[in-house]
C-alpha cells in the first residue's frame, strides 16, 4: 500500500471529530490543520502527539511521542501507521436540549401538580483534544454535535429537572410566572453542568433555558386557568360579579335547546324569583325592620337600572340615583 504525502481535513463541516480514512503515513508526510482545529495521532488506541494550526512535515521533532513506536529509517523514509483524528475547537452555539416529558411539579402557589417542560440551548468548545477524543468519540469515523448532546442527556435533564422542581418549591415560584426566573436559573445550572463536561474536555461555554412551560391541554392546567379567569373577573367587578354570574346563568337556561323554551323560562324564572327574595331580604335586613314573609314580598320593590330593593315611596335609587318610574 502506497504511502500518503499529505494529509488534510475533507470532512463534513459541522462535526465535532473527523478520522482520516488511511493510516499509512511516514516520515515527510505532509499533515495541514486548518484554524480552530488539532490534529491527534492515535496508535494502538493510545492517545499521542497533537498539532495545532498549520503546515506540518512530520519528523521526530514534532510527534516526539510517535517517535518512540517509529521502527527504523527504510530507504530514506520511516514508514508507520497512525489514525489521526481532526478535532474541531470551535465553539459550537446551538446545541439544543429539552425534557423528553414533563417533570410533575408542586406549584407552591396554588398546591396543585402541574407538568413541567424545559427547553433551551447551549455551546460547547472541545478544550482537552486528548481526553474527548479519548473517552467520548473513541473509534468513530465522526462525532457530531447531536452525538454529543445525546451523550449527556441523561445528566443534563437530571440536573435540570431536580434544579427547576427544587428552585419553583424553595423560591415558591408560580409555575404560570417563571420567565421572569429564566436567567439567574440559567446561570446556576451552567455552573452546575460544568463539571459534569469538563471531565470529557469539553467547556460549556454558555447554557441557556429558554422556557419552562406547562401543555396547555393538560386537564390540571385548564382547570387552573379557568379558576385564575374567574378570579381576575371577580376582583375587577367587584360587588357586580354575583349579579353578572346570576344573569348569565338565566340567559344560559332561557336559550337551552335541550330543554324547551318553556323549561328555559321555568329555569330563568326560578332563578329570578330566588335573586328577588335574595334581595329583599338583604332590603329588609339593612331597612333594620322586619315584616311578614308574604306581605314583604308582595310590597318590595327593585330598582330596573341596578336590580337594588327601593324604599317605600322613594323616588329615585338610593344606589345608583336611577329615577323610579
Amino acid at each position: 500500500m502506497a504511502l500518503i504525502d499529505r494529509v488534510k481535513y475533507d470532512g463534513p463541516a459541522d462535526v465535532l471529530v473527523w478520522r482520516f480514512p488511511q493510516d499509512n503515513l511516514s516520515l515527510g508526510t505532509q499533515v495541514i490543520v486548518n484554524q480552530a482545529q488539532e490534529a491527534i495521532f492515535f496508535k494502538g488506541g493510545q492517545a499521542l502527539d497533537v498539532l495545532g494550526p498549520g503546515t506540518h512535515t512530520l519528523r521526530t521533532a514534532n510527534i516526539p511521542l510517535m517517535r518512540k513506536l517509529i521502527q527504523a529509517p527504510f530507504g530514506g523514509e520511516t514508514p508507520f501507521t497512525a489514525e489521526i483524528y481532526y478535532v474541531n475547537k470551535a465553539v459550537d452555539m446551538d446545541v439544543k436540549w429539552g425534557t423528553n416529558s414533563p417533570i410533575p411539579v408542586m406549584d407552591p402557589k396554588f398546591n396543585v401538580f402541574l407538568p413541567v417542560r424545559a427547553f433551551g440551548q447551549f455551546a460547547i468548545q472541545i478544550a482537552d483534544s486528548r481526553a474527548f477524543v479519548t473517552q467520548l468519540s473513541a473509534t468513530s469515523p465522526q462525532f457530531t454535535a447531536d452525538q454529543l448532546s445525546n451523550y449527556f442527556r441523561g445528566v443534563l435533564l437530571t440536573r435540570a429537572k431536580d434544579y427547576i422542581a427544587e428552585t419553583i418549591v424553595k423560591e415558591k415560584i408560580n409555575v404560570l410566572e417563571i420567565a421572569a426566573h429564566l436567567e439567574a436559573m440559567s446561570g446556576a445550572l451552567q455552573g452546575k453542568l460544568a463539571d459534569d463536561f469538563a471531565k470529557y474536555g469539553v467547556k460549556l461555554v454558555n447554557f441557556y433555558l429558554n422556557s419552562v412551560d406547562v401543555p396547555e391541554d393538560d386537564d390540571t392546567v385548564v382547570r387552573l386557568k379557568k379558576a385564575l379567569a374567574d378570579r381576575a373577573e371577580l376582583d375587577i367587578l367587584g360587588d357586580k360579579y354575583q349579579q353578572k354570574r346570576t344573569l348569565d346563568v338565566m340567559e344560559k337556561a332561557a336559550g337551552n335547546p335541550g330543554g324547551g323554551a318553556g323549561a328555559g323560562m321555568g329555569a330563568g324564572l326560578g332563578l329570578g324569583a330566588g335573586l328577588g327574595m335574595g334581595q329583599m331580604m338583604a332590603g329588609a335586613m339593612g331597612g333594620g325592620m322586619a315584616q311578614p314573609g308574604a306581605a314583604a314580598a308582595a310590597a318590595a320593590k327593585f330598582c330596573v337600572s341596578c336590580g337594588k330593593p327601593l324604599a317605600a315611596g322613594a323616588k329615585f335609587c338610593a344606589e345608583c340615583g336611577a329615577k323610579v318610574g
